[in-house]
């Protein structure tokens, strides 16, 4: 944006506040909808407010909120009067969050109502508790940021590219949360480069069903759209199909942000089970040219439903299941995947339009720069190491651990294991800390093993330890589709409940056979488990992996 002076956030929004004041920026659907004009009001009221307060540059301010366009206000006002936002993901436990807050010295702290329980006020003494959708402190009987300074006074704290924008912390997958460091610059430059992958302009509309504040979200689904003068719509409710279904209809968007967990679950709920549903339809889906008329014709009623406008439907934050996105792509649905860390603001590399390519995670952002650390001569394969503008400044207070993850040449180690293939694709192998070393020192890929084992009927997920020497694959199952189809079978309606279990003994069996014929010798399941509940989540849908460790 040939206006901004530098990349930092008041320099990015006093641009995109000039340049789109007319334009549609953040709503809910289906309400009222607020233009740019009214949100730069609204965003220099609060900065006001919070100067007020006391609260200036470098104060660290917190956002525990579902997501709502308060939410994008809260954030750009904390920027604008270069305060440092710390948002923290809704589903964190009270003591994982009074553990943040508390950490991160945060002086204010922004609440939705419905997640007011997870805060007790005695245990925040010091802390200022203000209510996101009314914007007011707990207990305060007026908000007076609208009265005090008009748009035309408001001054934007002068900050620097370097300075702290936001600490992230992170809910990982293997246990304690890191506060990650993201400055200005890392952000603002992530935001303004996305276009290079994604071209979107003021005609385009996002809407939001990813927590805001997880960095995916929030730098793609948020800063992204307003620094291009975007809209965004957000959900009153969770993004249950009651719920986002009729969304969809309403705001058409041409832009989504999703992690595979959503759309896995369309597929294997609503489109499998209709191919499934006839014998012949079943049966022609098992051959490739017939499978892919069959994923078009499906393609098409799936795109109807997303509101028939979408020209970019943005994968990331975990692996898509090979299955799903091999139909996605018959369907030539208009699938893009993302790949990135918290700790890259998030992005590092993506597959848009023609970089698409079945199981790669596409070319590196333009001004990314990847490569191969150590790479296997036979293979290819080595660790992700990264260098950029997008690249956080360390975690927060913990020098040590910063130190870790940075070579000494200073790129970024990103723990995945992955390759190149002579076009240039990035292809991702899995984490190496997940990487189980076998008896005989061979390395073992769980993610490649779950792969396989996600593909399989009845499966919805997957997860595979190493217990007692031993590869176990415990194995989460549509119980609802099996029982329908076994009270379905004449012969087995007066038994039905012995038959189910019976049959779900059959079919675990029948994954570990299939799963052995097609993996080498040292990655073959010894023993496989129902799961008789999903596995526990990250915020990204991400398995906590950590947490089915425990008793090896």
């Amino acid at each position: 944006m040939e206006e901004m002076k530098k990349l930092t956030m008041p320099a990015m929004l006093q641009a995109s506040f000039k340049k789109f004041a007319n334009q549609n920026s953040l709503s809910f659907v289906g309400e009222e909808i607020k233009t740019y004009s009214q949100l730069q009001a609204e965003v220099e009221a609060l900065g006001t407010y919070l100067r007020g307060l006391g609260i200036e540059k470098g104060t660290k301010v917190a956002i525990l909120s579902t997501n709502m366009p308060n939410w994008g206000v809260v954030f750009f006002a904390i920027a604008s009067i270069g305060a440092i936002a710390v948002p923290i993901l809704p589903d964190f436990h009270p003591a994982e969050i009074r553990n943040i807050i508390q950490h991160a010295e945060a002086e204010a702290v922004f609440v939705s109502e419905n997640l007011m329980s997870k805060l007790e006020p005695e245990e925040y003494p010091m802390v200022k508790i203000i209510q996101i959708e009314t914007l007011k402190e707990r207990h305060a009987e007026d908000y007076p940021g609208q009265a005090v300074e008009t748009p035309e006074t408001f001054q934007y704290t002068d900050v620097d590219e370097e300075d702290l924008l936001s600490i992230i912390y992170t809910s990982g997958t293997t246990g304690k949360s890191k506060g990650v460091m993201l400055t200005h610059k890392n952000i603002v430059w992530t935001a303004k480069q996305s276009r290079t992958l994604q071209f979107i302009d003021t005609t385009d509309r996002f809407i939001s069903v990813l927590p805001l504040s997880h960095t995916f979200e929030n730098t793609l689904g948020l800063i992204f759209p307003v620094m291009f003068g975007a809209s965004v719509y957000y959900l009153r409710k969770p993004p249950t199909g009651p719920v986002l279904l009729p969304a969809l209809q309403v705001v058409k968007p041409t832009i989504m942000l999703v992690v595979p967990l959503i759309i896995e679950k369309v597929y294997k709920g609503k489109i499998l089970p209709q191919i499934n549903s006839k014998a012949i339809t079943r049966a022609l889906y098992k051959v490739r040219p017939f499978q892919i008329l069959l994923s078009r014709i499906a393609g098409k009623k799936l795109y109807k439903t997303f509101g028939g406008e979408l020209k970019f439907f943005g994968v990331g934050g975990a692996k898509l299941n090979d299955q799903v996105e091999r139909f996605l792509m018959d369907a030539k649905f208009p699938l893009a995947i993302g790949y990135g860390l918290t700790e890259t603001s998030p992005l590092l590399a993506g597959a848009v339009g023609q970089n698409v390519c079945f199981l790669s995670t596409g070319i590196p952002m333009e001004g990314v720069k990847l490569r191969i650390a150590n790479a296997d001569p036979v293979t290819g394969e080595g660790e992700i190491q990264a260098k950029g503008e997008n690249v956080m400044k360390g975690y927060y207070k913990e020098p040590g651990l910063t130190k870790e993850v940075f070579t000494e040449d200073g790129w970024f180690k990103t723990g995945d294991l992955g390759r190149f293939d002579k076009s240039g694709l990035l292809y991702i192998r899995g984490r190496i800390k997940n990487m189980i070393v076998g008896s005989s020192g061979e390395n073992i890929y769980p993610e490649e093993i779950e792969s396989l084992i996600n593909r399989m009927e009845y499966v919805l997920e997957s997860l595979v330890v190493e217990k007692k020497g031993r590869l176990v694959a415990m194995v989460h199952l549509n119980m609802e589709e099996i029982e329908m189809r076994v009270k379905n079978m004449k012969s087995m309606r007066d038994e039905a409940v012995s038959k189910i279990n019976s049959r779900v003994d059959e079919i675990l069996g029948e994954i570990q056979k299939k799963v052995n014929e097609e993996v080498n010798k040292f990655s073959r399941i010894q023993m496989v488990v129902l799961q008789p509940v999903p596995f526990e989540k990250t915020p990204t849908q991400k398995i906590k992996r950590f947490l089915y460790y425990q008793g090896e």
